[in-house]
């Protein structure tokens, strides 16, 4: 390892996976407060960058956060091959950092990978290259509560060539930025009926930026009419639940939490989806997956047996819904008497802030 100033960075090499570390003379930080930071406005000091090239993954490097220079005839920019994961690190009460989950995030971004025609990512790469951008940048981590460091590892297709094919070459990258609470209230959601998120066969279960760009205008509708996000519904009939906004959605009826099924390729397959799960049935739950109507839900409902309504996503955590409007019916809930998302997402932080003890094997130490 050796070390040498250059202008405005210091450079340090390292032999670890051949990764060039180029230091920030400066930090940003100094000139930012971290309490109550906006979801994805600010990013920290450092990003990770690596290209595919002639087959193999090389020029793996750790920089200071800078534009890209591109073609504008980059093949992403036309033909839409690009795919992002988000993971979340947090900070314990004694400084040190810990990602949540981040092996499952890395085998999703190679399942979309693989969709969407693009060469796997090495592990070595996206988790030691995201352990040693974390470690550069750990100061950014916000201590307050509901607070994070979002990381973003993204890659798109980069051939300066403008035909539909899979390209040649990628790039590979890696962004940090410090979050507070994504929803900071219950949320108002509109079922959509017309617009379709995914269909079977699709790309729905994969992060591909398709899916978000093609999701913005009955976004777009929902909040011209008063609320804050859509339920989609199924191409075909428009009446099988799927998603809320970007999250996956329970429906607690009685003592039972239901969850749309991912058995038709249309509903990605989300961390903390799977997270809730499995701390639902700690606390006495019984899960059911699989498709729901919303005539299901409505007669539940009218029934008094629909008791809670939530989101979960790694941006949002645990989102909870107080209003479901579908057509002309209404369904209100007091999100205050609620118990069960709460705890949730009380159990859920604990072990994300190293709060009790790890039993799951969940929290990745930087």
């Amino acid at each position: 390892i050796f070390a040498f100033i250059c202008n405005k960075y210091t450079s340090i090499m390292t032999a670890i996976l051949d990764i060039q570390v180029t230091k920030a003379e400066t930090s940003k930080l100094k000139d930012l407060t971290l309490e109550n930071i906006p979801f994805g406005k600010y990013y920290t000091d450092h990003m990770l960058e690596a290209d595919y090239e002639n087959g193999e993954w090389k020029n793996v490097e750790i920089k200071p956060y800078q534009p890209l220079l591109l073609e504008p005839s980059t093949a992403a920019l036309h033909y839409g091959q690009a795919i992002f994961e988000g993971i979340k690190a947090y900070k314990d009460e004694s400084g040190n950092a810990f990602i949540f989950r981040p092996f499952d995030n890395f085998q999703r971004f190679n399942i979309s990978a693989e969709r969407m025609q693009m060469p796997t990512v090495p592990e070595d790469i996206f988790m030691e290259g995201m352990r040693m951008l974390i470690e550069l940048d750990k100061n950014w981590i916000p201590s307050m509560a509901d607070h994070s460091l979002y990381i973003r590892p993204f890659m798109f297709s980069s051939d300066p060539v403008i035909g539909v094919k899979p390209s040649d070459t990628y790039k590979f990258m890696i962004l940090l930025s410090p979050t507070g609470p994504y929803y900071n209230t219950p949320m108002k959601i509109y079922v959509e009926e017309k617009y379709t998120r995914a269909a079977p066969g699709g790309v729905g279960f994969s992060k591909n930026a398709g899916n978000y760009g093609a999701s913005m205008l009955a976004t777009a509708l929902a909040k011209k009419a008063g609320y804050d996000q859509v339920l989609w519904t199924d191409a075909f009939e428009h009446k099988y639940l799927q998603e809320v906004g970007t999250m996956n959605v329970f429906f607690i009826v009685g003592d039972t939490a239901i969850t749309p099924s991912l058995d038709q390729g249309t509903i990605l397959a989300g961390i903390t989806r799977d997270s809730a799960i499995t701390v639902l049935q700690e606390m006495g739950l019984t899960i059911v997956e699989r498709r729901i109507t919303i005539d299901e839900l409505i007669e539940f409902h009218k029934a008094g047996s629909l008791r809670e309504v939530f989101g979960t996503g790694t941006a949002a955590t645990i989102s909870l819904i107080k209003e479901l409007r579908y057509q002309e019916y209404v369904m209100q809930f007091d999100t205050n008497s609620w118990q069960i998302a709460p705890e949730l997402k009380t159990r859920l932080n604990d072990i994300r802030y190293s709060r009790v003890v790890d039993t799951h094997g969940w929290m990745y130490k930087v």
